[in-house]
């Protein structure tokens, strides 16, 4: 990552992963590192299968606390309080139509989007074109099966 660059937040994604972040050293860590001297403590490393599972899983936690450290340590939390809601923005809840179904987003930064949940960023395919839209408009995004047609309803 960039350690330059930005990275845009919504206040409560800011506190979505502030929350994991204190989770992984305070609960995670812990927990891996009582998993590595407790394999430690059965003799031989060499061939010990519970060592290494608990070494490698100790660098993938690790890895995800320097990447939550540098992601929160450049971020930008967006002023989503703004009242103006004509204009789809960061922090801002749209309803539209997607291709004849009802669909609700949640427009986030990349770095708290959860697809699943319907938490998509601003930068990705559908929130890019969706961004500084207003209710009525209607454009197609590119899908996996092919392009489809947007419809904003509303946005709050």
């Amino acid at each position: 990552m960039d350690k330059y660059k930005k990275v845009k937040f919504t206040a409560e994604g800011f506190e979505r992963v502030s929350a994991e972040l204190q989770e992984l050293i305070e609960v995670k860590r812990p927990e891996v590192i009582a998993a590595v001297a407790e394999a430690r403590s059965h003799g031989d490393l060499r061939e010990n299968a519970a060592y290494d599972v608990a070494r490698q899983d100790q660098a993938m936690l690790e890895k995800r606390i320097t990447e939550l450290e540098e992601t929160l340590r450049n971020a930008e939390i967006m002023d989503d309080g703004d009242s103006d809601t004509s204009i789809v923005g960061m922090g801002r809840t749209v309803t539209v139509d997607f291709d004849g179904d009802e669909e609700v987003y949640k427009i986030v930064g990349p770095a708290e989007a959860q697809p699943m949940k319907n938490e998509i960023s601003e930068e990705s395919p559908i929130g890019s074109q969706m961004k500084g839209r207003r209710v009525g408009d209607v454009f197609t995004v590119e899908t996996p099966g092919g392009p489809a047609q947007i419809t904003i309803k509303s946005i709050t």
